[in-house]
């Protein structure tokens, strides 16, 4: 059981904290959980959430691995943005309702400017997904956003 709530970890609020709690997390890799439950902003007419949204549970776990992070070091969550994703590969077309989904992330690369790259792992009842995701947290996020004029996608 996480030490912390999501809500602590995820530079997200409501609905789009899709996990629901941090399993594990060392020095460079996390392990999340979340169940597909009904009512959610990305559930399809069955109930079930799309396979594409295994990307941002992946990122999600970045974003919770991060904070976790923060938070052991008394240090404020900070602003993560993901760049891009290599290689999403996913055996199903959907998770279905119910469904309990592990993900798992290890940082494979991390520059000093903020870079990072994670292999990511999505495993549930029949369902295997994997993909490589590139996030980007920078050094002081307010001069980051005033210079770059527009903000990328949260991670």
């Amino acid at each position: 059981m996480s030490l912390f709530s999501m809500a602590e970890l995820v530079p997200h609020s409501g609905d789009m904290i899709l996990l629901d709690e941090v399993v594990s997390y060392g020095e460079d890799d996390v392990e999340t959980r979340v169940q597909v439950k009904a009512g959610g902003l990305f559930n399809q007419a069955d109930g079930s959430y799309p396979a594409w949204l295994g990307v941002e549970l992946m990122a999600q776990s970045i974003a919770a691995f991060a904070g976790s992070h923060a938070r052991a070091a008394n240090k404020p969550v900070a602003l993560g943005f993901l760049l891009g994703t290599r290689k999403f590969e996913c055996d199903v077309e959907s998770f279905p309702l119910g469904a309990v989904l592990q993900i798992k992330a290890l940082r494979t690369l991390q520059d000093d400017n903020g870079m990072a790259v994670f292999e990511c792992h999505l495993n549930g009842p029949g369902i295997y997904a994997t993909a490589r995701l590139n996030v980007f947290q920078p050094p002081n996020i307010t001069q980051f956003i005033q210079e770059s004029g527009e903000a990328p996608k949260h991670v």
